[in-house]
């Protein structure tokens, strides 16, 4: 039976396999068939489609570039003023507050829960770690949501947010599972990529990825083992990581 590991630990949750309960850490990186590396994910709002490029929460501009109160080295938790989007309960859990300006300019906070908070509200954020650096009422934040938090088929034409995957099986909607990030999938691909070609995303097809040069594409997330089949599942090895 397919599984998967990790010295010395073992998944608490088996390959292929979409559940209600959390058994590891978002992002958690496992071997399993083939030498391919998996990481853990929460899906988003929909079902994860097997062979579907994945990618992390879409980006949410009312949370960044946001203006936070005067906190001291030593802190805990620091508060932030959100723009006109609310925010949910623990939505940047296991994520990070990235400082934009300074003060404090490119320190990376920890995040370890918050409540939630009205539409242009202000929002505490736990800390994982101390300030290492005091900030002020001129620092400037952007709030990143762990990027296996939620995520989602990628889009048609524009990313909203980073590749992280493909889904080599059906993860049911808000459920866990795991998503291939490197090595052989039989990924979704559009058009008709030759064998040993770069493949991009976004692809001209929601959750496909296109050869290498398509005008919109950027971000290289494997090579073509087999010849793409135009609306096919074909060999891709998965370069993610």
């Amino acid at each position: 039976m397919a599984g998967l590991s990790s010295d010395p630990l073992a998944a608490g949750q088996p390959l292929y396999s979409s559940s209600t309960t959390q058994a590891h850490q978002f992002g958690e990186k496992m071997s399993g068939p083939g030498a391919a590396v998996y990481r853990y994910c929460k899906a988003g709002a929909a079902d994860l489609v097997a062979g579907n490029w994945l990618q992390a929460p879409a980006q949410l501009a009312n949370h960044q570039n946001i203006a936070c109160a005067a906190a001291a080295i030593g802190a805990t938790s620091i508060t932030v003023t959100l723009g006109a989007t609310a925010a949910t309960a623990n939505q940047y859990a296991d994520g990070k507050a990235v400082v934009t300006i300074t003060p404090g300019l490119g320190q990376e906070l920890n995040i370890v829960g918050h409540p939630a908070a009205s539409s242009s509200g202000t929002l505490v954020l736990t800390l994982a770690e101390p300030l290492r650096v005091a900030l002020t009422s001129s620092t400037r934040l952007d709030l990143c949501p762990n990027q296996y938090n939620g995520v989602i088929q990628s889009p048609v034409t524009t990313l909203t947010g980073a590749p992280v995957g493909v889904a080599p099986y059906i993860i049911a909607a808000a459920e866990y599972g795991w998503i291939l990030v490197e090595g052989l999938a039989a990924a979704l691909i559009a058009g008709t990529p030759g064998v040993g070609l770069a493949v991009v995303l976004p692809g001209t097809a929601a959750g496909a990825a296109v050869l290498d040069g398509a005008a919109s594409a950027t971000p290289i997330v494997g090579r073509m083992v087999s010849t793409g089949g135009d609306g096919e599942c074909n060999g891709v090895f998965v370069t993610i990581g």
